[in-house]
């Protein structure tokens, strides 16, 4: 399944518009998955301010995130519009001290 092109431009500003943006599952105050709770422990535990996007909210999102990274998986974070990974990337990251780096923390 391909996505549209609205989906893929709307998922391109969104990632160049926000410093750091999580594609998930739910939202950061209620995860709808591990991972993504994951992905969300280890932000909040870094920094103060990012941006979600609930892909259970749309399925042409949901599918256009994974065409846009060619990543097959959910949750996806980028960082200064460049993706990093879904949550075992970023737990690797985040224990060898790289996501912190990316981050400025």
């Amino acid at each position: 399944m391909t996505t549209t092109d609205d989906a893929q431009a709307q998922i391109s500003t969104l990632v160049k518009e926000h410093k750091v943006l999580l594609f998930m599952k739910g939202n950061r105050n209620v995860p709808q998955c591990g991972f993504s709770a994951t992905v969300v422990q280890i932000l909040d535990s870094l920094i103060p301010e990012y941006t979600t996007v609930d892909v259970l909210q749309n399925p042409e999102i949901r599918q256009g995130v994974k065409d846009f990274s060619s990543w097959p998986t959910v949750p996806q974070l980028y960082v200064d519009g460049e993706f990093q990974g879904g949550c075992d990337i970023i737990r690797e990251l985040y224990e060898t001290g790289e996501l912190q780096q990316k981050l400025g923390v």
